[in-house]
């Protein structure tokens, strides 16, 4: 990895799978969609600090979030209004709940999936173990509820962790006790149901929308808080982002992992040959493109890249050259994003638009 060195680092065309990757700057105010020769094609300006994550629905049509105020104290990858907007920048659709962070999904019904915080009754959080004692969010600890919207905005399912039986979810040791869970995915299954990630548990699970349970669940302390599970080759396997990030005195290194989903069994990684040439201690996403090669996102160093499925190369390596936002306690700006995303530009979500 090239430090000194922003834009486009490496591109080898005959192993890279090609196309358009999206992405913007965690609490910037673009969306931005770059060629495979890192240079901006097209671009979403927001009407507000972007809230996470930012995706194309078919169409041209971008699915994203802004943070707005709220009355809720946390404030990582908070969003609160979940805006679609067209290829020109025209907002077709919101939906505002001052609560909402991290992700969100549009169903093939049309209706949206997220998740947002609430705080949980004092009898209730006494009961959840693990955690650093006496650190809880002004002395609340908050639950995680994901929530299905129609179209008008109305609630037509909801499913929140305080339906666990919160003596058998420990919070993970190191981590504040403001959170029973912190959520940070929703991926929709093909059956219906939802596979979900709890950072501070270390676990990731399947949601089943009919029973509304959990109908799986791994816990590994090893991932190092976990992110962005979703379904690979037909649902038969797991891939998502291992932060690595541990409490205890080892090399603190970030991984791609993917799982047999029977058996939970470890079955494909990639990690770099040095600890801190990969590594982001949150955040971070995965995407396994249509070649095979894995597209991940190293959120903390702006960093997308694309890793060759058999050979292990990076053959597609981009380091966003946005430094816009200033987070809290931060002395310099950053360059941060949570997730990213690519597309073939005869894709559904491309197609009959000049991205090129």
């Amino acid at each position: 990895m090239e430090f000194q060195k922003l834009g486009l680092l490496t591109h080898n065309a005959e192993l890279s799978w090609g196309g358009f990757t999206i992405f913007g700057t965690l609490r910037g105010n673009k969306v931005r969609l770059v060629n495979i020769r890192g240079e901006e094609v097209h671009h979403w300006d927001l009407p507000g600090p972007m809230g996470g994550l930012a995706y194309l629905l078919p169409g041209g049509r971008l699915l994203t979030s802004v943070m707005i105020p709220s009355e809720c104290p946390l404030t990582t990858a908070r969003g609160g209004r979940i805006i679609e907007m067209s290829w020109d920048g025209e907002i077709l659709w919101e939906y505002t709940d001052d609560a909402q962070h991290h992700d969100f999904r549009r169903l093939d019904d049309g209706n949206t999936i997220y998740i947002g915080w609430r705080a949980l009754p004092d009898e209730f959080a006494a009961r959840i173990p693990g955690g650093v004692p006496g650190t809880e969010v002004e002395g609340k600890i908050y639950e995680d509820y994901f929530r299905i919207i129609s179209p008008e905005g109305e609630t037509v399912w909801e499913w929140s962790t305080a339906s666990l039986d919160p003596e058998k979810y420990p919070i993970a040791d190191g981590i504040d006790r403001g959170e029973f869970g912190h959520a940070n995915t929703v991926c929709p299954l093909p059956d219906g149901n939802f596979m979900i990630s709890f950072r501070n548990l270390d676990t990731m699970a399947v949601l089943s929308r009919m029973e509304s349970r959990l109908i799986w669940e791994k816990r590994d302390e090893k991932w190092g808080r976990p992110h962005d599970p979703q379904p690979v080759l037909d649902g038969n396997r797991i891939l998502f982002f291992a932060n690595g990030s541990y409490d205890k005195p080892k090399p603190q290194r970030s991984a791609v992992i993917e799982l047999d989903a029977e058996t939970g069994d470890e079955v494909w990684r990639w990690e770099a040959g040095i600890p801190w040439n990969f590594y982001s201690h949150v955040m971070g996403s995965v995407q396994r493109l249509p070649n095979g090669n894995t597209l991940v996102c190293e959120s903390v160093n702006g960093r997308i890249f694309e890793v060759h499925r058999e050979s292990l190369e990076i053959v597609w390596d981009f380091i966003n050259s946005d430094f816009c936002t200033h987070l809290p306690g931060a002395r310099d700006p950053s360059n941060l994003i949570f997730r990213a995303y690519r597309y073939s530009g005869d894709s559904p979500e491309l197609a009959g638009f000049d991205a090129d």
